[in-house]
């Protein structure tokens, strides 16, 4: 019975997002949804843009293990992530009108710059979307009771989401978010009342959780612990904020006040909601010590799976499997498509600037299925947590991308030869220490690629400038950017006297 009311709701969903294709007439659709988007609506796909995987089983089975000081990249980090992004993207982006962050750093620097960024952006998705792919594999193990492979419901899952969000793009994310945003959290609200009544009320399971050390945050006294803690938490506030599905939910709204508002809503909602499934995972732990206990040393992430189908009737089943599926679905469609539309709109676009707006509609389809493809491979070949290969993901981007978009936001003087020298110096820098040193070194290797990629942006424009002015925007993008041809000069010359 269980089993019917998940295809069920698998069908309607994709039912939802192929509607939603209806609505997509040209690459503007397909990639920010026209621009569009109200602030309900961007609210929901703001909150979608981490509730997922991670925070359902992820964020829960290591908020059970190692409390609250676990999971400080994810909730904390990460909230602040997106009001960070909210911020400097509807104030300095939003008018730009661009469909890319990508774009961003052409117009801003040059066409390397966009490369290497784009390149950086792009391979920081393959953990993330591999998590939520590897995710809906292990509901399917649940559901079907074990007659689905982990692996081949991590192909079910791919191949649903795929199915979709190739036609409906990021109409169908945004529709299908505002949806499932209801579901997950109604679903999760209910399975908590039936989990509360199980261990004697909330008030018990949270000081049961106090005493038992797990709301402590902040780590010892020690500086070498308050230099992983904080790598942690930088990791996923900074890292995060130059990627493509947190700037096309922002970007999609229909005016910069909305998408600032929806950002905020969408982020403070996430993080108060991130610990019902915190606080279902550890009541776990007093409704059945023995099981639950055996369970966190093997696989942390089936404790809350299993105590929904042990503990809870079927109705509650139905709620909880729904609401993890409009989760992951809603998380994994929207990072599924980032990627994708990047590397369409600044690789691919460069190489062929003359291409219709309709082929290129086409282009950005063909790189997610391409990409969908390559996330799978890394999903079935990967034994890392869900958790650890979100918590992973952003390394490359904090090291790479963040500060030549922080510094062409907010520093006059930032230059194109300074970008050049942020992005391949912090991405050298993390690579090497992360190769020759790993896990042993005092600092975390990325924040070591981070303060790297600083020093090379304030040198590389300070000193005398070897690389010319940003390249003006190409004629073939004047279809996709028309909007933004009066602020492009505006950018080339705001800047022009430093890198002069």
């Amino acid at each position: 019975m269980l089993l019917w009311f998940v295809v069920l709701y698998l069908l309607v969903s994709v039912g939802i997002g192929l509607y939603a294709a209806t609505r997509v007439h040209n690459a503007k659709d397909f990639a920010v949804a026209g621009r569009s988007l109200p602030l309900p609506v961007v609210t929901a796909t703001v909150f979608a843009t981490w509730f997922g995987a991670e925070a359902v089983f992820g964020v829960s089975a290591t908020f059970v293990k190692d409390g609250l000081g676990g999971v400080v990249a994810d909730p904390f980090g990460s909230s602040l992530c997106l009001i960070l992004a909210g911020i400097l993207f509807s104030r300095y982006l939003y008018k730009l009108n661009i469909l890319t962050l990508g774009d961003f750093y052409r117009l801003r620097y040059n066409r390397s710059v966009e490369v290497i960024t784009t390149l950086c952006i792009v391979v920081s998705y393959l953990g993330w979307v591999a998590a939520q792919i590897k995710a809906l594999g292990l509901v399917f193990f649940v559901v079907t009771d074990g007659a689905l492979s982990q692996e081949w419901g991590m192909v079910l899952g791919a191949a649903i989401v795929l199915t979709y969000t190739t036609f409906g793009g990021m109409f169908s994310v945004a529709i299908l978010d505002f949806v499932q945003m209801a579901v997950s959290m109604g679903g999760l609200l209910f399975i908590a009342w039936i989990v509360s009544g199980k261990t004697g009320g909330a008030s018990n399971v949270i000081q049961h959780a106090a005493d038992a050390g797990k709301l402590d945050f902040f780590p010892p006294p020690d500086p070498m612990m308050w230099v992983t803690f904080l790598g942690a938490w930088i990791t996923m506030m900074l890292g995060s904020i130059p990627q493509q599905d947190v700037f096309q939910r922002v970007t999609s709204a229909k005016s910069a006040k909305v998408a600032l508002g929806g950002s905020i809503l969408g982020a403070s909602i996430y993080f108060s909601f991130t610990f019902v499934p915190m606080f279902i995972a550890y009541s776990a732990t007093l409704i059945d010590p023995a099981l639950f206990a055996d369970l966190l040393e093997k696989d942390s992430q089936l404790v809350l799976p299993t105590l929904v189908l042990q503990h809870t009737p079927l109705v509650a089943q139905v709620f909880f499997f729904g609401a993890v599926l409009s989760a992951i679905m809603s998380c994994s469609s929207a990072t599924l498509l980032a990627p994708s539309v990047t590397f369409a709109e600044n690789v691919i676009k460069g190489f062929y600037p003359d291409m219709r707006d309709h082929q290129f509609l086409w282009v950005m389809r063909g790189s997610l299925v391409v990409f969908a493809m390559m996330v799978l491979a890394f999903a079935l070949n990967s034994e890392s947590s869900i958790f650890k290969m979100v918590e992973n993901a952003y390394k490359i981007t904090l090291a790479g991308a963040f500060v030549p978009l922080l510094s062409g936001i907010l520093w006059k003087r930032a230059t194109t030869q300074g970008a050049l020298f942020a992005t391949s110096g912090g991405l050298v820098s993390w690579i090497l220490v992360e190769a020759l040193i790993g896990e042993a070194s005092a600092v975390p290797p990325q924040l070591i690629g981070l303060g790297v990629s600083a020093l090379g942006m304030a040198a590389g424009s300070l000193l005398p400038q070897w690389v010319g002015r940003p390249t003006p925007l190409e004629p073939g993008h004047g279809v996709l950017h028309h909007h933004a041809a009066g602020q492009t000069h505006h950018v080339t010359e705001h800047h022009s006297t430093a890198e002069s």
